[in-house]
Order: C-alpha cells, then structure tokens, then sequence
C-alpha cells in the first residue's frame, strides 16, 4: 500500500516496546478544552477515535464526557486496552473495538464526532486519509484532527536524532492551508486549521538515547518554555502540533 508510511510490523514492534501504557487520563488532557467545546456547542453523543490504540481518546471522552465511544484501529491488543479501561475506573463494556484495516472498511454507522491524534501524517496522500475520515461523520458531526508540526523545532530533532521515525512521517501534511483546503474541497463547512501550544520536543525512547542527546535536548525544552512563557504565541516554527476542526 503505497500511501502507508508504516505497516503492522512496525506498529507491532512501537507497541511491543512500549511501557507504562496504562495511565490514569487527567481532565486536563492535551487538546481537551478544543473537545469540551465542540462536545458542549454540538451536543455530541457518539465518537469514533481512528488509528488510536491503546485508546487514550476513547477513554477520555468516555470517562469525562459520557460519550458512547469506539476505537478503531488495524493493531489492537486488548489485554493493554483492559487495562487502560481499568486505570481509569472503566471497563471492556464501556468501549466498543474495531480491529481493522481503514483501507478496507466500509464505516457501518456515523458519529457526531471523529477524531484522530497522530494518524494522518503516517500516509502519503492526505486527502485521502482525510476524506477516509469523513465518511466516518454524520451530517451535521464534527471532524477533529491533530498531528505533530515536524516543520518546527521539534521536527529538527527528530530528524537529527530519530530519523527512523523522522522517516515515517508525511512532511508535508504539516501544513494547516493544506489540510483547510482539503476539507472545504470536500464539502465541508466551518473548518478552522492552525498550530497548537506555545513549544515543546520529545523523543521516541527517549531513555535509550544518549546522555548528550538527552542533556542537549533537556535544555533546548528549557529554554523554549522560558521564551514562550515571556512571549507567548503559537507558531510554525515553535508550535508542536496542528489541529484541524471541521463540520459536514
């Protein structure tokens, strides 16, 4: 499939050494003021989280907004999802789960809000894994997407430190009048795209790089809080994540 940037290996073996996934999920949640305003201006009742798991999402719009939720994903191991379920006073019965390939799913129902965080920027043709989105949303639903902004800071340190993982990111999806210009093409209305939070780096395991890297890139975090706290805005070149909202 010449549109992936990753295939199941690689996610199995992302998964696989992983650890500590089941946390306990804060109200303060990253992107979790932009959720409780389209829940709470929309009045949404169902979500569907795309290319999510463990679930972090599902289980958060569960455990805060009550919402009726599913994940879907082409990897899931439900024992890690248990889990999480458990950590955050939940259970299996509170989650529906949908183990399958995007590419090969025909959506069965519509929700009122599909999101995804981190999904889209792993396929080369962004108007299709968007418009793959869309055809998840119900009539008058809202469309919520995220992914990181390899454009600024932090994208230089992965591509300097982490270019394995550097690699299995579309670039070019980082660009919010791209991602605008998709959505009004296909139809939808009141879409909003932009960058999202003042500064921010991390690594992929982090903990299995060196003591320079990790020192190097401490201060660099440091620095950049610093400077967007005394002068706060968002930014390509600081902002560690795009979020696009949409309405069909």
């Amino acid at each position: 499939m010449a549109n992936l940037l990753t295939d199941r290996a690689f996610w199995v073996n992302y998964w696989e050494r992983k650890k500590g996934l089941a946390v306990q999920l804060p109200s303060n949640y990253l992107f979790h003021r932009q959720l409780a305003d389209v829940i709470e201006k929309h009045n949404v009742k169902t979500a569907i989280e795309l290319g999510g798991f463990p679930g972090y999402y599902a289980v958060f719009l569960k455990k805060y907004f009550k919402l009726d939720v599913t994940l879907l994903d082409y990897f899931v191991h439900p024992p890690v999802v248990n889990e999480l379920l458990q950590k955050n006073d939940l259970s299996a019965k509170d989650i529906h789960i949908i183990e399958t390939d995007l590419f090969n799913y025909e959506p069965e129902q519509q929700y009122d809000l599909v999101l995804s965080c981190g999904l889209i920027e792993h396929f080369n043709d962004t108007a299709d894994i968007i418009n793959r989105h869309i055809a998840f949303v119900k009539p008058g639903g809202t469309l919520f997407i995220t992914l990181p902004n390899f454009k600024a800071v932090n994208g230089w340190f992965q591509k300097n430190f982490d270019k394995e993982n550097y690699d299995k990111h579309n670039i070019d999806s980082m660009n919010p009048e791209l991602l605008k210009s998709i959505c009004e093409t296909a139809g939808l209305k009141d879409v909003k795209a932009g960058y999202f939070g003042r500064f921010s780096v991390w690594l992929e395991d982090e903990s299995q790089k060196s003591a320079g890297v990790r020192l190097f890139k401490k201060m660099v975090w440091v620095s950049g809080k610093i400077f967007t706290k005394l002068i706060p805005f968002e930014s390509q070149g600081l902002s560690p994540y795009i979020i696009l909202q949409a309405r069909k």
